[in-house]
């Protein structure tokens, strides 16, 4: 009897140690679905996987999707219509979310542009990047600002939004003292331009991301989270990483574009602000591999680290629940 006693005390103990084991577990999952409330969705430039996407468009977008990316913003469409391109998107289940198109190609035929990513379901069109006449203090300047608005009026006329990609040239101070980009958000309405805020150049131009995220609140819809590594002086230029400015000299081993959570920036205080000014995209960037990787691996080591963040509730402001 106290042997049958002894046992039955054995397995009422094994019962609550393996039921604590699971509360625990369940717990711990509940925590990690709970610390995903609230977080804004994640999509891929994929200019980031520009080569992988000429060699296989579709297979492409798969491996991103099955990455854990929830969108993406568009680097061309490699020769695909924008019915394919939409069929794609609604049957691999990625959102399109915007699409970066050359200055020049929006101003010879702005009905097309938008049209193209109207067909597709893009929410946004984006200047992804000026020549150096149409930049802060250069003779096309102000040019250049009449023309976005020209096209900003358009994209509104189509139910589309026009942003602005910036670099780190757009804070070159004018004669007033105001940063160029600046001057730009205050020359043409908000309902007309909104930011794409490329949050590498910002730090890189020596300006605060998360200052510049507050600044722009209720302006700034979709945040290119980009993330780098720069060391001391910095030998060349470091937009002939990017495959521009061909004629400057390529090799930079001071500066170079790193995975989410491997360069310099803080990302979770990044996303925390993103989400307090009104955002409703974050995009991750990375304009060139580095650390060794491919240009998937590089872009699913950022995922990686998103989820991390995700599931510890760094991506969450403070109203946010856990």
């Amino acid at each position: 009897m106290k042997k049958l006693s002894t046992l039955l005390l054995f397995a009422v103990a094994m019962f609550m140690l393996a039921s604590c084991g699971g509360a625990a577990k369940k717990a711990e999952t509940a925590k990690a679905e709970k610390s995903e409330e609230g977080c804004l969705p994640v999509g891929l430039q994929l200019y980031s996987v520009r080569d992988d996407m000429a060699k296989d468009f579709k297979g492409t977008l798969q491996k991103v999707k099955e990455m854990g990316y929830d969108g993406v913003e568009f680097a061309g469409l490699f020769n695909n219509t924008p019915e394919q391109v939409k069929a794609m998107c609604a049957e691999i289940g990625l959102t399109p979310i915007s699409a970066h198109v050359p200055l020049a190609e929006m101003l010879a035929d702005i009905d097309k542009v938008i049209a193209d990513y109207k067909a597709i379901g893009c929410e946004y069109i984006v200047v992804p990047y000026v020549e150096e006449d149409r930049r802060p203090g250069g003779e096309n300047f102000m040019k250049m600002i009449e023309e976005i608005r020209g096209i900003g009026q358009k994209a509104k006329d189509a139910g589309l939004t026009l942003l602005y990609h910036n670099h780190d040239f757009e804070f070159t101070k004018l004669e007033s003292g105001e940063f160029g980009l600046d001057y730009m958000y205050s020359a043409i309405p908000a309902d007309l331009l909104q930011t794409e805020l490329d949050q590498c150049w910002v730090k890189y131009s020596g300006q605060d991301p998360v200052a510049y995220l507050q600044k722009y609140t209720g302006r700034a819809p979709v945040v290119h989270l980009k993330d780098y590594f720069a060391e001391g002086k910095q030998e060349g230029d470091p937009y002939a990483l990017i495959g521009l400015n061909e004629n400057e000299k390529k090799e930079n081993t001071a500066f170079e574009f790193r995975p989410l959570g491997h360069g310099l920036q803080d990302i979770p205080s990044i996303i925390k602000a993103s989400k307090a000014a009104g955002s409703k995209w974050l995009i991750v960037e990375q304009d060139q591999p580095s650390m060794g990787k491919t240009p998937l691996e590089c872009v699913a080591t950022s995922m990686e680290y998103l989820k991390k963040v995700r599931a510890e509730g760094a991506c969450c402001g403070e109203d946010c629940e856990h």
